[in-house]
């Protein structure tokens, strides 16, 4: 599933009159480079919600090839947020027992997603979050066993702790999740809800949600303008690679 929602006012005005998933990036659409992302790793459905000129999105991927892939609309009336929109899609994964992908469209990475979810299935967890160490205003929080125990958040970093305490190590999540289809009957919230709040609240209910650490690959959120123009010299550079 892509995350691709969003009303993208971070990236005003590029997204004033389009939704943040088919702003472009080296000529390609967000969507677009996720897309690829996915299809080269064997993915062969995927889910995209959608809000914000839900219209435009739903008529690019009718024109889409899709790489091979079976596309769909999660269409969402009202913005639902991260866990949310995922809920709101839990149709589209009924009767499946595979782990499945779930992305964020403004993010780009050269992350190993087929490690990422050989691991997540070696590992029984119910989720595995992409993080690494760098700097970040919101570190999620792994006991020694790389376990989510809680978050780190705000000028002061004020600590949430979700279940044991003891030597905890920040990191920054990055965006990308593998999680087993049974979260969707784990997820009693309503409406609109952030994920990570029902991760922490899993967690603390001694459900598995594993780091999985992806220090030193290629990473950027593109959030906003100046965040683009930097992928966009990163490229030229050859330091990410969207091929």
């Amino acid at each position: 599933m892509v995350l691709a929602a969003g009303l993208g006012t971070r990236l005003r005005p590029l997204t004033d009159d389009r939704p943040k998933a088919l702003v472009t990036l080296a000529g390609r659409t967000l969507l677009d480079i996720t897309l690829a992302r996915l299809a080269a790793v064997g993915v062969r459905l995927v889910v995209v919600n959608a809000h914000h000129f839900a219209d435009q999105m739903a008529g690019y991927l009718g024109g889409h090839h899709g790489y091979g892939m079976e596309l769909m609309v999660s269409d969402e009336a009202e913005l639902l947020d991260t866990g949310g929109g995922l809920k709101h899609a839990a149709q589209f994964f009924a009767g499946s027992d595979e782990p499945f992908l779930l992305h964020n469209v403004d993010i780009v990475s050269a992350i190993d997603l087929a490690s990422m979810a050989a691991a997540h299935r070696a590992s029984g967890a119910l989720a595995t979050l992409a993080v690494q160490e760098r700097a970040s205003s919101r570190q999620l929080l792994f006991n020694a066993e790389g376990l989510l125990a809680g978050r780190a958040s705000g000028a002061e970093k004020a600590t949430e702790i979700a279940g044991e305490a003891g030597p905890l190590t920040p990191l920054a999540f990055a965006g990308v999740h593998v999680l087993s289809p049974s979260i969707f009957g784990l997820m009693p919230e309503e409406g609109a809800f952030s994920i990570i709040p029902a991760y922490l609240r899993l967690a603390a209910a001694g459900e598995r949600i594993q780091a999985f650490r992806a220090d030193g690959a290629y990473w950027r959120d593109l959030g906003k303008p100046e965040s683009l123009r930097q992928a966009e010299a990163d490229v030229v550079a050859g330091l990410l690679r969207l091929d």
